[in-house]
């Protein structure tokens, strides 16, 4: 009996020499999702005991007035720090001004308040809801996420970052770029951690590392310049600020920090004047100017700051975007003649906060806003305390679109619930005319 001769076996493919996650990497280039789709976590890696003595201690801390804003490190390049699309997808400025020029829009995603303390389940809801998005044909693909703040709870603490950060965002298949939140630059009370350490080394890295906190998965550090900077795209630039620490209002300039980001502000907008930029502008910071309900929570001074340079440079934004109210807010304020859309996007999977006490009804919209005497008027237009979300945001050579997604429609879903769209060239609410 004669014996088939067995076919060869393939020789299994060398593996990769597996990453040292015991420090930083440097891999030379940015990389996002996993190669293959992974299921959801149910639970975290990492136990977070609750943090109700440490909030405790801040309660009493800040009832005698003892909390200040905190000093931070100098981002690099002053007075204008700035990152582009191109820097952070690792392409040439040619490729990208192309890419997008032959979409004839771009499109990016906007959420704040993302990390949780008690488990993954809202934040997977939205992780997925925007990852669902990639599934548009090409010209709808959004390039990146730009996060406004609160990535890290309660602390900021680097051993969260894995649970809270990369994990969530595993199968996100773009860029993550951020400002920083509140609690991510918090110090707990009695720890000798330093301000937004895991944060800078997270998001203002040099250089594309693998991080220690990814734990294993693709993601690299972002490079961002530092805590507050200029994100510039094709048709658009978005002014971040860093709003601090407080729990309200947020701070960007005073004794304690002194007056860099007004520095900053100044050459931002005065660079967008001096490039006569016909683009979208869009400043963001974490602590909301306006929230519903009351005038607690307002960031007045702040307000006051970033209008006065506003009116120094004569450039105004086509929009502001926040985080830190854990729910969706639109307001428009009358500012001359334009319209301005404040949006607060701070339901990104941390939790909700009910914009009126319990047993107090529903606040209906459109409501105009209680201001200071010789305010510009301020209109609350939309709103939802009920869901988990994000913003999909839409730019065109004339156009700048802002829709809001909740999670609880699912991820087959399209529709925004809510949206609004400005003019550039009139800075006037408009229907959107699409490309």
């Amino acid at each position: 009996m004669t014996r088939r001769p067995q076919p060869r076996r393939p020789k299994p493919a060398p593996k990769t020499p597996p990453i040292d996650n015991t420090s930083a990497t440097d891999i030379g280039h940015p990389l996002f999702a996993q190669p293959q789709p992974t299921p959801d976590p149910t639970k975290f890696k990492v136990r977070h005991p609750s943090d109700n003595p440490a909030y405790k201690q801040i309660d009493q801390l800040n009832a005698a007035h003892k909390l200040k804003a905190l000093p931070f490190p100098a981002p690099r390049d002053l007075p204008e720090p700035q990152l582009s699309l191109a820097d952070i997808l690792g392409a040439s400025a040619d490729a990208i001004n192309h890419l997008v020029k032959q979409k004839g829009q771009l499109v990016f995603h906007a959420a704040g308040d993302t990390g949780n303390t008690r488990g993954p389940g809202d934040q997977n809801l939205v992780a997925d809801k925007m990852i669902s998005d990639f599934s548009d044909d090409e010209v709808h693909k959004p390039l990146f996420f730009f996060h406004l703040g609160d990535v890290i709870y309660s602390f900021g603490e680097g051993q969260y970052y894995y649970d809270q950060f990369y994990e969530p965002y595993r199968n996100y298949p773009a860029p993550i770029v951020a400002l920083a939140g509140n609690h991510d630059g918090m110090v707990a009370p009695g720890t000798n951690a330093s301000t937004l350490t895991a944060f800078l080394e997270n998001f203002c890295s040099e250089r594309f590392d693998v991080a220690p906190e990814a734990g294993g998965l693709s993601r690299t550090t972002q490079i961002q310049p530092g805590v507050f900077y200029t994100f510039e795209a094709p048709l658009l630039r978005i002014l971040a600020l860093y709003s601090n620490t407080l729990e309200d209002p947020g701070v960007i300039a005073d004794d304690d920090i002194g007056q860099s980001q007004i520095a900053y502000l100044q050459a931002a907008l005065g660079r967008v004047k001096s490039d006569k930029f016909n683009g979208a502008i869009i400043i963001a910071h974490h602590h909301p100017a306006y929230t519903a309900g009351s005038m607690h929570g307002w960031s007045t001074d702040m307000l006051k700051q970033i209008d006065a340079a506003c009116d120094k440079s004569g450039v105004w934004p086509h929009a502001v975007l926040s985080g830190h109210a854990h729910n969706y807010q639109r307001f428009t304020r009358t500012h001359g003649q334009s319209q301005i859309p404040y949006i607060v996007c701070g339901n990104g999977g941390h939790g909700l906060a009910k914009l009126t006490r319990k047993g107090g009804g529903a606040l209906r919209t459109p409501q105009s806003m209680e201001v200071p005497k010789g305010s510009d008027q301020v209109i609350l237009e939309n709103y939802d305390d009920q869901d988990s979300g994000y913003l999909r945001v839409i730019v065109t050579p004339t156009q700048f679109r802002v829709e809001y997604h909740s999670a609880s429609d699912g991820t087959e879903a399209k529709s925004p619930d809510d949206f609004v769209t400005v003019d550039l060239a009139t800075r006037k609410l408009v229907h959107f005319t699409g490309i």
